[in-house]
C-alpha cells in the first residue's frame, strides 16, 4: 500500500523589512512521502521570502516535472516568477528561464556541490538566476521543531533571516548568489 502525503499546517507571521512585506497567513502544505523534512522547510521558507500577491505552490505538488515548486502569477495568469526548490537540472533551469522573466532557486544544498552539474550546460539567462542556499545547521534546527501544526515568526532584515518557533530562535545569513560563478 502506497503511503499518502502528510499535511502540515503553518501559521506564519512574516516581517520582511528588506522588501517592506508584513503579513500573517496560514499554509497547508502536503509533504510527499519521498520529500525530506529539509525540502519541505525550504519550500515554506521560499514561500515566505517570495511572498507577494499571486504566489502559490504548484498544483501537481513536488512530483510535477512541468511546473515550478512555487510561482507568482498576475491576475491574468501570466507567470511573473518561477521559484525552484532543491537541486534542479540544467535543462529544468533552462526551460524555466525561457518561459519566465524571473527565476530564483532556494536550496538546502551547498552551492559549490550543485554548480558542477550546471557547468557547460545550456541555461538561458543563467547570469540572471539567483540562488539562496540555506545553511544546513539552520535547517536542522527547524527540522527538530517540525510538527503537523507549526507557528513560525519569520523576519528578514539586512540579508539576515530569523525564524522563531515557540521559545526557540534560529537565524541565518541569506545572500542571493549567482547560479554560476563568474569566470
Amino acid at each position: 500500500m502506497a503511503l499518502g502525503a502528510t499535511l502540515h499546517r503553518f501559521e506564519i507571521s512574516l516581517a520582511d523589512s528588506d522588501r517592506g512585506v508584513y503579513e500573517s497567513f496560514e499554509l497547508r502544505v502536503a509533504r510527499h512521502p519521498s520529500e525530506s523534512a529539509s525540502f519541505l522547510i525550504v519550500r515554506v521558507l521560499a514561500y515566505c521570502l517570495e511572498y507577494a500577491e499571486g504566489i502559490g505552490f504548484s498544483k501537481g505538488g513536488v512530483s510535477d516535472v512541468d511546473e515550478p515548486a512555487l510561482s507568482i502569477s498576475d491576475l491574468t495568469g501570466r507567470r511573473l516568477a518561477w521559484i525552484e526548490v532543491g537541486a534542479p537540472s540544467a535543462e529544468r533551469l533552462h526551460r524555466a528561464a525561457k518561459s519566465t522573466e524571473r527565476v530564483v532557486l532556494y536550496t538546502d544544498r551547498r552551492l559549490d556541490m550543485l554548480r558542477p552539474a550546471w557547468l557547460g550546460e545550456r541555461i538561458h539567462r543563467a547570469e540572471a538566476i539567483r540562488v539562496i542556499a540555506f545553511p544546513r545547521e539552520f535547517l536542522r534546527g527547524l527540522e527538530t521543531n517540525l510538527d503537523r501544526n507549526v507557528k513560525w515568526d519569520v523576519a528578514r532584515s539586512d540579508g539576515h533571516l530569523f525564524v522563531t518557533v515557540g521559545s526557540q530562535a534560529f537565524d541565518a545569513e541569506i545572500e542571493p548568489a549567482p547560479l554560476l560563478e563568474e569566470p
